[in-house]
């Protein structure tokens, strides 16, 4: 097995204007819908915008997402917000989507929402009911560029058994 697409996967800002397929947008959802969850609970709703407007709209409501704009398609995971473990449900999803985008050879950034001034704004625009919380916003699409930002090496984010450093 090999996970060249894992370690090759970068967060990418700026998107060709190439569109991505449906089939392909489904798949990365369903697999979105297969990540972990606690209890097996699947407290999430997951929904990919293509719409034009709605993805300038939601462009324009974040700090830190403007990219949104120009991807061709952005993920939106959101969870039951009274659940225990709504975060790391939403998390888990946000990764299996992004994981997905880039076995399909898509690049993505991922976008904060969870306590996020925006959320309830972004959860409405989308139509959203109202138990659901905002996690994350997931900007998809064919790369315009490939970064190669400096990762840590292994031996200084990991240990076995104990931490001795």
């Amino acid at each position: 097995m090999s996970t060249k697409f894992i370690k090759q996967r970068r967060s990418i800002r700026n998107f060709s204007s190439d569109p991505v397929s449906e089939s392909v947008i489904q798949d990365i959802l369903d697999c979105g819908r297969l990540a972990p969850t606690a209890r097996n609970l699947q407290p999430w709703l997951m929904g990919a915008v293509t719409d034009q407007e709605l993805r300038h709209r939601i462009s324009d409501l974040t700090e830190y997402g403007k990219f949104i704009r120009e991807s061709p398609v952005c993920f939106a995971v959101f969870t039951v917000a009274d659940e225990k473990y709504y975060l790391e449900d939403g998390c888990a999803a946000t990764m299996n989507i992004i994981l997905a985008a880039s076995a399909h050879g898509l690049s993505t950034c991922w976008v904060a929402g969870d306590r996020k001034e925006y959320g309830p704004a972004v959860r409405q625009l989308l139509h959203v009911p109202k138990e659901y919380t905002l996690i994350s916003l997931i900007a998809c699409g064919h790369a315009d560029e490939m970064p190669a930002p400096h990762k840590k090496e292994l031996e200084e984010v990991s240990f076995r058994n104990r931490y001795e450093g």
